[in-house]
């Protein structure tokens, strides 16, 4: 039992300890670890037969079309803000409304969040990073504090409607209606806008670790 216990876990040591060390990148880790545990499954606890990969390999192909489709059309929105300058506005409206800190990071977190709601993390990080970045320094926040941020408000998206990539797999994973999924999940949504604001306000939170380890 013991034994089997260590194994199963051994996935997770595969996809941090591959990142870590630079063996493969996080996605190439998602699908190593993914490999790993059909071996594991298949030969050590033999809960699965191969007859059933077809079968398996057909619920996962459409899991991914879902995501797919909805990464593009996020993609395809975010085109759409950039191409008519939507971010670049906002952020010289930000630089000329107020310089108080408590404002400045307040606008930025409530335009993420609202971007987060409707465009894929991805995309998101790829147009509002070069944007907001420059404007949260010049208010005397850390690169690292900023981007740890950044991601936090942009993942609350991912369990959000009505991209919420996460709640869509999560919800087919479990064969669980979408209105099922988005009802259990939003309960937790103020809890994340709690904590990203302790992250926002409270540099303490998320820079004391990586303080411990800048030269």
């Amino acid at each position: 039992m013991v034994l089997a216990h260590q194994l199963s876990l051994m996935a997770a040591v595969i996809i941090v300890g591959g990142i870590i060390s630079g063996v493969f990148t996080a996605t190439e880790s998602g699908a190593i670890a993914c490999l790993y545990a059909l071996i594991l499954t298949v030969f050590h606890y033999k809960e699965l037969k191969l007859s059933q990969l077809p079968d398996i390999l057909k619920k996962v192909a459409i899991t991914c079309g879902m995501v797919f489709f909805l990464v593009a059309t996020s993609s395809a929105f975010g085109w759409i803000m950039a191409y008519e300058h939507i971010p670049q506005n906002i952020a010289a409206g930000i630089s000329s409304v107020t310089k108080n800190p408590i404002y400045v990071l307040m606008i930025i977190n409530v335009f993420v969040l609202i971007v987060g709601f409707f465009m894929d993390l991805a995309a998101s990080i790829l147009i509002l990073t070069p944007i907001f970045l420059p404007i949260a320094m010049s208010i005397g926040m850390d690169p690292v504090h900023f981007g740890i941020m950044l991601l936090l408000n942009l993942s609350i998206g991912l369990v959000h409607p009505p991209v919420g990539t996460a709640l869509f797999v999560g919800g087919a994973i479990a064969k669980c209606s979408l209105e099922s999924t988005v009802k259990a999940v939003l309960l937790f949504i103020p809890v994340l806008i709690v904590v990203l604001l302790l992250v926002a306000y409270v540099p303490a939170v998320t820079m004391t670790l990586p303080k411990m380890f800048m030269p």
